[in-house]
């Protein structure tokens, strides 16, 4: 079986962070792992108090997966201090980790951030560079790449300005802002931009949907899709979760991940397609 490692935030309500993740994970075909970088007390309302691990102990979590059940990706989700981020690109770079996703994750659905200031700017320098896709929403990509995302075309600019500085692809999530969830992508194996058209779900539960998102992507990569192909799969995998209609908590619920176990979404990869 092939296996993936999430390095991300823990949300004890289940929706978010490493418990979507691994979620994902388990319903995309992979056997999930997790490398705790911090604990959140937070539910479908917002969080309300955010405990960081030590540095130490991130490094010796991570030490200990890769010393043990190597993992065929990686996804980067939360990762909220300079100090957390350098110790996961050492790590990285020292065990030549393999398709690593990283999902940029600044603010929660609910709006409470979750990043320090500088720690973008080393995201930025120590992860980048080492992924093979990069994942932001509109607001993550303005700030990204300092450019105003108000229109499909300016998707298009920000995803290729971060990816060719970079060396990475990039996908931009449109969400619901900008047509109708659609989503581009830029495709650094081939300079190609790529559209992932959405369609409107009407369900307000969307708690967790960025994790999940990068952790489909993180899963297809690790059973040898291709960017295009880990993409489009991801994609159709949280349409399904959202169409589900799992209503839960107070405010924006969870996704239903598990609706599609041992279908479609479990299926191994065996040919790569660009574009």
């Amino acid at each position: 079986m092939r296996c993936a490692l999430s390095i991300a935030g823990s949300d004890c309500s289940g929706g978010a962070g490493i418990q979507a993740d691994m979620k994902t994970m388990i319903a995309n075909g992979v056997y999930a792992m997790t490398a705790v970088t911090a604990l959140t007390a937070q539910n479908t309302t917002g969080v309300s108090s955010i405990m960081e691990v030590s540095p130490q102990f991130l490094k010796e979590e991570l030490i200990a997966v890769f010393e043990d059940i190597r993992p065929d990706a990686v996804k980067i989700g939360m990762t909220s201090s300079s100090e957390l981020i350098r110790v996961i690109a050492s790590i990285l770079k020292d065990y030549k980790a393999e398709n690593i996703v990283v999902d940029p994750v600044m603010v929660s659905t609910s709006g409470s951030r979750l990043v320090q200031e500088d720690a973008i700017a080393t995201m930025k320098e120590e992860l980048f560079g080492l992924a093979d896709i990069v994942t932001p929403n509109i607001p993550e990509a303005v700030i990204l790449s300092g450019i105003d995302i108000s229109s499909a075309k300016d998707m298009e600019k920000a995803a290729e300005t971060i990816g060719q500085e970079w060396n990475t692809s990039v996908l931009v999530k449109g969400g619901h802002s900008i047509n109708d969830a659609n989503d581009v992508l830029y495709n650094c194996e081939d300079k190609c931009i790529s559209y992932f058209k959405g369609k409107r779900i009407n369900n307000p539960n969307t708690h967790g949907t960025g994790c999940t998102l990068s952790s489909a992507i993180a899963s297809n990569l690790a059973k040898g899709f291709g960017i295009y192909d880990s993409v489009d799969r991801a994609k159709s995998y949280i349409s399904g979760a959202l169409e589900s209609g799992l209503d839960l908590g107070k405010g924006s619920g969870p996704l239903d991940h598990g609706f599609a176990i041992n279908n479609y979404y479990t299926e191994a990869g065996s040919k790569r397609r660009i574009g």
